[in-house]
């Protein structure tokens, strides 16, 4: 490879195939979250509760799709709809005790992945792993305007 970029294309591939962070096989039906459920709750849980089409803009996805999501995490007790706190027209979304109790389990179960994987490593270089990551996130968020809130 010429370029240090291909490499990191190359990785990002891998690291997306992988899939470390389903660190159990299975759905929800076995206690894992599906992906969008689990970025849906996070995002939720982090800015607040949000309109649908708060989240189609948040995500960059079309009402359709949010619909679809929403109405899922919606069946499983995960969510609830509430009327908006600022007193606008749209309800909006608030995850419940249930759905932060299943996205906690889920990600402590996804740091402990990371913490097998990464048992060898010295404390050094997660740390700088995980500063690279954010600057990656963050310069592709800044170039898409769309900032993820972080805790």
């Amino acid at each position: 490879m010429d370029r240090a970029t291909q490499e990191v294309e190359y990785e990002q591939m891998l690291l997306s195939r992988h899939g470390l962070l389903t660190h159990r096989k299975g759905r929800r039906k076995d206690g894992l979250l599906e992906r969008s459920a689990y970025v849906l709750l996070s995002r939720i849980r982090v800015q607040g509760p949000m309109s649908v089409g708060e989240l189609s803009e948040a995500f960059d996805l079309d009402v359709s799709t949010l619909n679809r999501q929403t109405a899922a995490v919606l069946r499983e007790g995960f969510v609830e709809r509430i009327p908006d706190p600022d007193g606008g027209m749209a309800r909006k979304f608030r995850i419940t005790e249930e759905g932060a109790r299943t996205l906690d389990t889920e990600r402590e179960g996804m740091v402990s992945s990371l913490e097998r994987v990464m048992a060898d490593w010295p404390d050094e270089d997660i740390s700088a792993f995980a500063g690279y990551l954010r600057r990656f996130n963050s310069d592709i968020e800044r170039l898409g305007g769309r900032p993820w809130p972080r805790p």
